[in-house]
């Protein structure tokens, strides 16, 4: 009885912060589909869209709109479960699971912040797993699922769809999850991610595998795979070195067409993962290619949806970023100037901040001058190469480190890639006023086949709602919360259990269930646990939270008992 209040409690908060939700920019009605694919371009505010339509627009007089531009149909407001600006864990986050969270919180039950919350926070529940989207689709419906992405497969947008923690910087935790997932198809950066015995679970599980393997990745006949490109993220797309690295555009076809074999359908989840990293560093350049790259890949998403007739094609971004504009305070008369005037150099630089820099990293003091006339269309003038040569982790400065001193080009975090991103900046009439989140309203585009679209301003957890009736689920996530995430001290009540610590340093915990002749083990962060010496497989994984000293996984472990 206590455990059936306590959903029903669930769904009736789930219920209260969707209610004000119930109002002309959700359809009343939304058709089912069979396949969804969901479309993040990470942290690109409005301003970002403009200013890579301008880019393209400018580079291609005849190309004024972008693959989005016909589908566009409102904004999204987004933010953390007590703060306006959202960080990316939360934000997706509540995008997967229907509920905000707190800044670095992957699909994990927000704490209380008091006055600061801004939706209704159930302290009981802090820091226990919430079931997404991507897990619903995969437990309830049968739905295949992939995840492509730009950046390390562990961070925090990918490992919102498929993983849960209270701090997006536990990779790996969060990489164990993702690969007992049972993920159908997962392309992006992380190979350092992918320890040994990881790749040793996929081998055993009959993944195709391709680290660094361009061409092994585009032979593979196979359904099911992981290929990932470079230790950590993927470059930028105008960086990459195409006979080495996909381009967001193909890895998405790739994945449409394995997903696309199974009958039941599929949720595809394709992250444009470094228009954030751009708009951080504040690299006009980074944004507006990276944006570009990411809308090619919406091309093939909507050509898919319109030539299947059965999926349904969503575009969001998480939050935005930098507070890019196109014309800055410094830059006299800009509202005058020409489309030459302000596009004209930023058409010119053929590398990102990032990509520079790196060629600067090994580029004599007697050589920069050509480097930079060749990626940049001018010469360093005497204070910015005064700039350079004081950069920290410039290695051919004729100034030793210790004289080395912060000048106002390399502010923000002194590094190389910093100061050429400050240079791009100084060159264009492009202005950013942080090199932070921000809370303004992301974008939203969509498709479906019947035109049963979300309109006009929607609220994140709202999104979550749309998301859950195109694959007709309602309002299962609580449900499906409580039957795969409950507490041990609730399945095993009653039984002999204890948490064992482990026996090297750094080591996870392992629960121990005994009853009678039988015992079972529990290891963190697998859909695997040894009843009685023999292995089980789960439809979700085991998730351990060391904060409250509790192991989350499926009520349904009880019967093994026979109860």
């Amino acid at each position: 009885m206590k455990r059936i209040k306590q959903t029903l409690s669930t769904i009736l908060l789930f219920i209260i912060v969707l209610s004000p939700a119930l109002y002309a920019g959700q359809p009343r009605e939304v058709k089912p589909v069979r396949n969804v694919i969901l479309m993040i371009p990470d942290g690109t505010s409005l301003s970002a869209v403009s200013l890579a339509r301008w880019y393209q627009r400018y580079l291609n007089p005849d190309r004024r709109h972008l693959a989005i531009d016909p589908y566009i149909c409102g904004t999204v407001l987004t933010y953390s479960s007590d703060a306006p600006i959202g960080d990316s864990a939360p934000t997706t986050s509540c995008y997967m699971t229907g509920m905000p969270s707190n800044t670095g919180f992957v699909s994990t039950y927000p704490v209380s912040s008091g006055d600061a919350d801004l939706i209704p926070v159930d302290k009981a529940r802090a820091y226990s797993p919430l079931a997404t989207f991507l897990e619903a689709a995969k437990i309830m419906k049968g739905k295949k699922t992939g995840l492509v992405v730009t950046c390390h497969f562990p961070h925090a947008t990918p490992a919102d769809c498929s993983a849960h923690s209270y701090s997006r910087k536990k990779y790996d935790w969060i990489a164990a999850q993702m690969v007992h997932q049972n993920l159908d198809v997962v392309l992006g950066g992380g190979t350092h991610y992918l320890h040994p015995e990881l790749q040793s679970v996929l081998n055993s599980r009959g993944y195709g595998l391709f680290l660094d393997d361009l061409n092994g990745m585009r032979t593979y006949a196979g359904d099911r795979m992981w290929a990932l490109f470079g230790k950590r993220e993927m470059p930028y797309d105008l960086d990459r070195d195409t006979t080495q690295i996909p381009s967001l555009e193909e890895m998405t076809r790739l994945a449409i067409e394995k997903l696309n074999r199974s009958e039941e359908g599929f949720f595809l989840m394709v992250e444009g993962s470094k228009v954030d990293w751009a708009a951080h560093a504040n690299d006009p350049v980074g944004i507006a290619t990276e944006y570009l790259a990411f809308d090619r890949a919406c091309a093939v998403a909507f050509d898919f949806a319109r030539r299947d007739g059965q999926t349904a094609v969503i575009i969001v971004p998480d939050h935005g970023n930098s507070g890019v504009s196109i014309g800055k305070q410094s830059v006299k008369d800009y509202d005058k100037r020409s489309a030459k005037d302000l596009f004209d150099q930023l058409c010119r630089f053929r590398l990102t901040a990032d990509g520079l820099a790196g060629r600067l990293a090994d580029t004599p003091a007697d050589k920069v001058q050509g480097l930079v006339s060749n990626i940049c269309g001018f010469e360093l003038d005497a204070k910015e190469l005064e700039a350079l040569y004081n950069c920290p982790d410039y290695n051919h400065s004729p100034i030793p480190k210790e004289q080395r001193r912060q000048t106002e080009e390399s502010l923000y975090s002194g590094s190389l890639s910093t100061f050429i991103a400050s240079l791009y900046t100084k060159h264009t009439s492009i202005g950013f006023t942080t090199h932070g989140h921000t809370a303004e309203e992301v974008l939203l585009a969509a498709y479906h086949p019947q035109d049963t679209r979300p309109m006009g301003m929607v609220i994140n957890y709202e999104l979550n709602d749309y998301l859950c009736r195109l694959f007709e689920l309602g309002s299962q996530l609580p449900v499906l919360t409580d039957k795969i995430f409950a507490p041990h001290t609730e399945v095993f009540q009653g039984m002999s259990y204890s948490i064992k610590d482990g026996k090297k340093e750094g080591e996870l915990p392992v629960l121990e269930v005994k009853k009678g002749s039988h015992r079972l083990l529990a290891s963190p962060f697998s859909n695997t646990v040894i009843f009685n010496k023999k292995a089980i497989d789960l439809s979700s994984v085991v998730v351990y939270v060391d904060k409250t000293k509790t192991f989350y996984l499926p009520r349904e472990l009880r019967s093994l008992f026979g109860e």
